[in-house]
């Protein structure tokens, strides 16, 4: 059994006979009266958010969930392909399963696969990938103000502003909990 003690971000509990993980999170101990934990949550099974206030010391149960590190493959018309690390097994998932995790996925991408009642319900990437450019207009010679963004789009269909610098086949590191631009990694 968990306790709102236990919260933190990407912990899965039950709620209501219903699997959900916690995005965010927050402890809250008024001058006066009970301390209390306003907290937002996606369910595993419909990706749907859920904001909740949930009084100190409260009880949830554990869900019946697995975590498996599988390699993203490939995408076809079956939908988003990834091999198990350990047995090999190969399994597909659709679009609306996946969600916003999509715009992270590039081959051989480790991610973490949840399993729940032998059903996959939730992708989870790493803190940040590597994607290559595949558009944006090129930087001007000369156009080097401080701070000053372009949009550009990602081999993944995601969009993230850059940098003026940033040219069509550059290797970048993005944050996938902010969709953000950290660093170039490497110029094509």
């Amino acid at each position: 059994m968990y306790e709102t003690a236990d919260f933190k971000k990407g912990l899965k509990l039950m709620v209501e006979g219903q699997p959900y993980v916690i995005v965010d999170f927050q402890h809250v101990k008024p001058g006066k009266g009970n301390q209390f934990s306003r907290t937002k949550m996606r369910s595993l099974l419909t990706g749907q958010n859920l904001e909740r206030t949930f009084k100190s010391g409260e009880k949830f149960e554990v869900p019946d969930v697995e975590n498996f590190e599988m390699t993203f493959l490939y995408k076809d018309e079956n939908g988003y392909n990834f091999m198990n690390q350990t047995s090999f097994e190969q399994m597909s998932m659709m679009d609306h399963e996946i969600g916003e995790t999509k715009d992270y996925l590039c081959e051989n991408l480790v991610v973490v696969i949840t399993m729940y009642n032998g059903k996959a319900v939730n992708v989870d990437v790493p803190n940040a990938v590597n994607l290559k450019v595949a558009q944006t207009d090129p930087g001007i010679k000369g156009d080097r103000v401080s701070g000053a963004t372009k949009p550009a789009t990602m081999e993944s269909g995601l969009v993230v502003n850059v940098p003026l610098h940033i040219n069509e086949g550059d290797i970048l590191r993005i944050d996938t909990s902010e969709g953000a631009y950290v660093e170039r990694v490497s110029q094509k």
